[in-house]
């Protein structure tokens, strides 16, 4: 499945659009604290937990979006956008696009 930011797939013509798809993945506040606490790689103001527990949840949205278009008949999703969302000490990573049929 072709995933992209793109409104089109380069040299390929959308010959049916299928709708919107979303997948989603919440970080519960547990993980923050479990990151947190085992914080003992921050160099220069990073950390690399807490980036690959977001790598992570960025993977799992991903997953779904594709799952979802697949569902729907499609074979590509344009238009992707990657939303991070604070929601009562939990974080949402959400990924939208709309799901097509490329030729």
């Amino acid at each position: 499945m072709i995933i992209t930011t793109t409104p089109s797939v380069e040299g390929q013509l959308i010959a049916r659009y299928h709708g919107i798809v979303v997948g989603e993945a919440i970080l519960g506040a547990n993980v923050f604290r479990d990151v947190f606490a085992a914080i003992t790689d921050i160099v220069g103001g990073r950390s690399g937990a807490y980036e690959q527990e977001l790598g992570k949840a960025r993977e799992v949205a991903l997953q779904e979006l594709e799952e979802r278009a697949a569902e729907k008949g499609a074979n590509a999703v344009v238009g992707v956008d990657l939303d991070y969302e604070v929601i009562n000490n939990m974080l949402m990573v959400s990924a939208s696009g709309t799901a097509v049929t490329v030729r």
